[in-house]
């Protein structure tokens, strides 16, 4: 560790005051598609994830009467499906979208819990299928958060994504706080199979809304024009018209993203 050289941070030259610096990840965030489909897509993993993380010591210990060291069996099941899945996404990423890999994910997320209510409707969740359950969840899950921060990177400029990265973290953690609470909720009010059932709907929703607001044609490099530059600026000087085409990001010349992108 002593040895590597680190990169020099990126000096920033803008001159906006406070509201700007601190709101501009934000800004970016919610200016870009492909990141408000990720937004709802937050609350879709949250919904899924809330019900692992929040409700595994109740199944096991209170409903099916297991010792506490089934709890991390069964945690490491889940466990143990998130990293198959990380250890498979490298080469299914070179083959397919980040959206054609997300969206999927998250959606199977969701199908998967409905349908394991459904089979223990009226019933206890036995513990070989609360092991299957966590384990493909596991897999799910990591599918569908691996890629986000290389979404992320594409969609700022390097100045700008440590910012946009905060925003994420902001973002999906006020998904936690949504859905931690329902999850302990739901789970002591209506019982577990209707815990499932809520939170995979709500999995389900998350993922409509993102396929709707994540444009399924989704370049990098957008044709657009500039009509609000001086045609003497540098960003557009010698372009017919001000429109040419380039990897876009959401910046201090790109400050809305062209209608017909996407």
């Amino acid at each position: 560790m002593v040895s590597v050289t680190l990169p020099a941070a990126t000096r920033s030259e803008r001159q906006g005051g406070i509201y700007d610096r601190t709101t501009r990840g934000l800004r970016i965030y919610l200016a870009t598609p492909r990141l408000r489909g990720l937004l709802a897509m937050n609350l879709a993993v949250a919904a899924a994830g809330a019900m692992v993380i929040v409700n595994t010591v109740v199944i096991v210990q209170a409903l099916l009467g297991r010792p506490q060291n089934d709890v991390a069996i069964a945690l490491g099941c889940f466990g143990g499906g998130s990293m198959i899945a990380a250890l498979i996404l490298p080469r299914v990423l070179d083959r397919l979208s980040d959206r054609g890999v997300m969206l999927p994910s998250a959606a199977f997320l969701g199908v998967f819990l409905v349908g394991v209510a459904a089979l223990t409707w009226g019933g206890a969740i036995g513990w070989p299928m609360l092991l299957r359950t966590w384990l493909a969840l596991g897999i799910g899950y990591s599918a569908a958060q691996t890629p986000t921060g290389r979404l992320l990177r594409r969609s700022a400029s390097p100045e700008d994504r440590p910012a946009v990265f905060a925003a994420q973290f902001a973002l999906s953690h006020a998904s936690w706080l949504v859905t931690y609470p329902l999850a302990g909720w739901l789970g002591a009010t209506v019982g577990m199979p209707t815990t499932l059932a809520v939170l995979g709907a709500m999995t389900v929703a998350g993922v409509a809304v993102a396929a709707l607001l994540w444009p399924a044609s989704d370049p990098d490099v957008v044709a657009h024009a500039h009509g609000d530059l001086d045609p003497s600026h540098p960003h557009v000087r010698g372009i017919e018209h001000g429109r040419h085409q380039h990897a876009f990001v959401i910046d201090d010349l790109h400050r809305q993203w062209p209608a017909r992108a996407g």
